[in-house]
This record gives structure tokens, sequence and C-alpha cells, in this order.
């Protein structure tokens, strides 16, 4: 799963970027990149910036979506890392014989 969403994370990265790089500035045609005749495009008009960015703020939020997740899961990797969890314990019965020390004193009976 950390796999996937690392992938994920990457690609969304990279056509963040792509869709920045063509978007055209705010004083700039937008019809110009797109070969001039506005109303003759794809997306219309005016349709080629809303489009973009509202493809840039989608992709922009997945990745905001993608950061926390990745997030979450190093935290949990790092607290698994130093819990207590893995440490086995092993319980030793204390010794019952029923010698005693040579040191000791004897009993009578």
């Amino acid at each position: 799963m950390y796999s996937f969403i690392l992938v994920v994370h990457i690609i969304l990265a990279i056509l963040i970027i792509a869709l920045v790089l063509v978007q055209q500035g705010k004083g700039a045609e937008a019809g110009a990149s797109f070969g001039g005749g506005g109303a003759a495009t794809v997306f219309g008009a005016s349709g080629a910036g809303n489009f973009l960015t509202r493809l840039t703020a989608i992709f922009t939020a997945l990745f905001f979506v993608t950061s926390l997740t990745l997030a979450v899961f190093a935290k949990k990797q790092t607290t698994d890392a130093y819990t207590l969890k893995s440490v086995q314990t092993t319980t030793t019965a204390p010794a019952s014989s029923s010698e005693t020390s040579s040191n000791a004193p004897k009993t009578t009976e």
C-alpha cells in the first residue's frame, strides 16, 4: 500500500509540474498557446484556462491527500520501531532447591 501511494504521489507531482508549465500567465492570451483560434479550440474560447486551472486544483488536492497519507505511514513506522513490542521477555522461575549453602547454619530436626 505504501509503495502504491508513493508512486501515485510522484506521478501527481510530475503532472502538476507539467500543468503549471503549460498554463499561460494572467497577462498572456490563453488562445496563443493553442494555435490562436479561440473558438475553434477543443475547450472553447475561454475553456482551456478554466479546464487547466481546475485540473491543476484537483491534482494539487490529490497531492495533498497523498502527502498526508505518506506522513501517517511514516509516523506509524517510526512509532513501531521505537516500541518495546519487538523485545521478547523471558520469565525465569526462582531456583527452588532443597540444598542449602555450605555456610548456612545447620538445622537440627
